[in-house]
Order: C-alpha cells, then structure tokens, then sequence
C-alpha cells in the first residue's frame, strides 16, 4: 500500500539527485529548460520533415499525412493524460525521497501505457472504416490515408512507452534521457523519410509505404530506448510490477489527474476545430483566411517550444518541492519559472517581430496569404507573453497533481470566450479574418489573468499526495 513506501535503504538505489535547488533556482530552472526546449525542437522536426518529403513524393501522399497527423492524435490523448498523471506522482514522491514509490508508479504507468496502447490498437482498427468517413477523405486519398493511419495504429503501443517514458524520466529532473530518446526517434524517422520515402542512399524507393514504415521503425525505436534507460537507472526492476492491494491504492491518484488532462486536450484541439469552421465561414476572405492561419500557425508553433519546456519544468519542480513539504517554496518556484520565462519569450517574440514579411513569404508564396499570415502573426506574438503565463502555470497545477483547475480555466476562456467572441467580431462586427485574430488575443489575455488569479488565490496545493495512508 501506499503507506509502505520507505525512505531508500542503502542496498536500493539511491535517488539520482542531478542538481541542488535549494542551492540556485536559477541554475536549476536553465539546466532543466534547455535540454526540453532542444527536445521540443527535434519534436517539431520529426513532423516537419515528414510532410517536407511527403510533398517531394507527391501532392496526395502530402494532404494524406496531413490529415492522418492530426486525426492520430485522438489516439495519444490518453498517453498525455496518463504522462500528466506520472509526472505528478513520481514526482513528488521523487521529492519526498521515497524511491520506492517511485518505482512502483514506474511500474504502474508503463503497464497503463501497455494496456491502453493495446487497447486503442484494437479499437483503432475496429473503427478505421468509419474514421475514415468521418474524416471525409477524397476517394483518390483513400488508399493512401488508409494505409498510413493502419501502419500508425500498429506503432501505438509504442508510441505510448514513448510518451510515458519521457514524462516518467522528466518527474525525476533526468530530462537530458528524452532529449536523447528525441534526437534517436527524429535521425532514424528522418533517414527512413529519405532512404524508404525517396530511394536514397541504396535503398528501394516505397514512396508513403516508406513513409508510414519509417515512423513505426523510429518510435518504436524510442520506446525501446525508455524501457532500457529504466533499466539501466534501476528504475524498473522486480519491485516495480507491485501486487493488486497497491495498485488499487495507487491508480486511483493516477486517474484522478490523468482524466482532466485528456479532457484538456479534447476540448481545446475541438476548440481549435471550431475556430477553423468559424474562419472558413467568413462572409469575405474565407480561403486566404485559412491560408494565412495555416502559415501563421507553423511560424507561431516555433514559439510554443520554449513555452513547453518552461511547463514541463514548472511541472517537475513543483511537484518535487510538494513531495518535499514545501509549498511556499513550492508556490514561489512557479512564480521563477514564470519571470524566467517571460523573458525569454518576450526576447524572442521582439526578434521575430522584425523579420514577419520575409518568414511569411517564406512559408505562403502567394501575396495574399502572406499578408494574411502576418496580420495573424501580430496578433498571436502579441499575446505570446499572456499564453506563456498560461502554460507555465499550467505545468504548476500538473506537477501539484490539480489538472482540473487547468482545464477548467483553459477549456472555458477557449468555449466560454473565444469562440463566442470569434464568431461576434468575425462575422457580425468587423466581417473579416481580423475580428478572429483579435479575438484569439482577448481571449488569451482573460486566460492569463484567470489562471494568476487561480494560482494566487485557490489552495491548488491540496491536491498533492500525501505521505501517509
């Protein structure tokens, strides 16, 4: 049970301490961010490169990836939430020094992933004809869309001891193994991109096949990586797979802020939907609207790499100083990563300020678009600072294990704020894509205020763990 969980012996390992933060929150807070914003990076890499030589394949195999990218990740959305559930309970148990525990919910959440991964295998498969409906895919796509998303379907396991291994490495300040595992999943997915994909370097070209193939091979290759790196930290070991009086103690926390963060995600990727529906609804400028959403979205998505990274740390750090009975400690972390942060976004968001014209040409050849891509630009690196707040904060309530507070205040100013406002100004006030991009900018400012005011004022610490019973 939950209770047995005991200080480390000496005959255990002992806990990886890679840094002091009680000796520089500074240093701590940089040697944790920078391996996570690199991680990121590679992360972005790995789609970018993917849809780069789908269009040197052809414009078919490029809509196709497209579309099985973003309808894949209905089915990670429970290896995120279980990922937000490891983080908060390894670590702060991390925190407390119970290595034992830590082990057990190692154990635990890679079973989850297991399971679930299966799972959703065998669902995925079942329900493909009618995914595939829903989707809408042109009949000339279908071959080609259906054969990406079933080769995706049989990585899922994977792809899941993936995931969860990275969060379960990162709760225990190890962040320098996910990088690693992203710079493996990213070289092999590229050079299978390159050797499968375009019949470089001696190898038969298999066109999407290759594709689809090269995917498989490098995150399975990544979740390979995860469960030999536990092993090796003497993280998964025998005591690990714990007995079904503990698991029935422990899952329940687990649950409890893994299912807020699934929903999180639905409601705000649907909310992103919705605002899509509302764009290609306008009464003028529809098409070059979508466009130059599309454009500007790629560019805005760079920025988002340091917002994760700083999330992910705020995550770590919080629930290690709640593990350790610390909570102004706790509180105040949040607060420095918060500083530290906006810092570093609003440096870079002035940077790219000056060079808007020439990226969006870049990235939307046509006039048009690229004129519409930057008037969405200004507005969403305007609110840059007022959404980093919102992660970095965000990550606090993940690591203090009170994701629903998270998703009730992301998820309402998305469907309760932005939306509505969306639609107000877009279509009954200003009649352009302009009254979208403002209202994105509004919205993101009213969740800033509402997640500081949460943090400040609401006991979010209370959902911690707790060491006894």
């Amino acid at each position: 049970m939950l209770s047995r969980a005991k200080k480390v012996p000496a005959a255990m390992p002992q806990k990886p301490v890679v840094f002091d933060p009680e000796a520089s929150p500074t240093k701590t807070i940089w040697r944790l961010a920078w391996p996570q914003v690199l991680m990121m990076l590679f992360h972005f890499l790995i789609g970018f490169v993917d849809v780069w030589v789908a269009g040197r394949i052809s414009r078919d195999v490029q809509a196709s990836m497209g579309m099985v990218s973003q309808s894949f990740f209905i089915f990670l959305v429970v290896a995120i939430a279980v990922s937000n559930g490891s983080v908060a309970a390894i670590s702060q148990s991390y925190g407390a020094g119970l290595i034992h525990r830590v082990q057990r919910y190692v154990g635990l959440s890679l079973q989850s992933a297991g399971v679930f991964g299966l799972l959703l295998l065998i669902c995925g498969f079942l329900l493909l004809g009618a995914l595939i409906r829903v989707l809408q895919v042109p009949e000339s796509l279908l071959p080609i869309t259906t054969y990406l998303l079933s080769v995706y379907l049989l990585v899922l396991p994977a792809y899941y001891l993936f995931i969860i291994g990275n969060a379960i490495l990162r709760a225990q300040q190890l962040v320098l193994y996910p990088l690693y595992g992203m710079i493996l999943v990213a070289g092999l997915n590229t050079f299978g991109d390159f050797a499968l994909g375009l019949g470089m370097f001696g190898f038969p070209e298999l066109g999407y096949k290759g594709l689809a193939w090269s995917t498989f091979g490098s995150v399975l290759a990544g979740g390979l990586f995860n469960v030999w790196i536990l092993r090796r930290r003497r993280l998964l070991v025998r005591r690990s797979f714990a007995p079904w009086k503990w698991i029935r103690c422990a899952f329940p926390y687990l649950f409890r802020v893994a299912w807020p963060a699934g929903l999180m995600q639905l409601v705000w990727h649907s909310a992103y939907i919705a605002l899509f529906s509302i764009t290609a609804s306008l009464p003028t400028g529809s098409v070059v609207a979508l466009a130059g959403m599309s454009a500007g979205m790629r560019v805005e998505s760079l920025m988002f790499l340091p917002g994760f990274a700083f999330n992910f740390t705020a995550g770590i750090l919080v629930g290690h100083y709640l593990g350790a009975r610390k909570p102004e400690q706790a509180k105040r972390m949040g607060y420095q990563i918060m500083g530290q942060g906006l810092v570093v976004i609003c440096l870079l968001t002035i940077v790219l300020w000056q060079f808007l014209e020439p990226i969006a040409a870049f990235v939307a050849p046509d006039p048009e678009v690229q004129e519409e891509a930057v008037n969405y630009l200004r507005y969403n690196l305007a609110a840059m600072p007022f959404l980093l707040i919102s992660m970095i904060l965000g990550g606090a309530f993940t690591g203090a294990g009170a994701t629903i507070y998270q998703t009730l205040v992301m998820g309402g100013s998305a469907w309760l704020v932005r939306i509505p406002l969306a639609f107000v100004l877009g279509h009954l006030v200003m009649g352009v894509a302009t009254g979208i991009w403002l209202a994105m900018f509004v919205s993101m400012f009213i969740q800033a205020l509402c997640v500081a005011y949460v943090y400040q004022f609401w006991d979010w610490q209370r959902f911690a763990m707790r060491k006894q019973r």
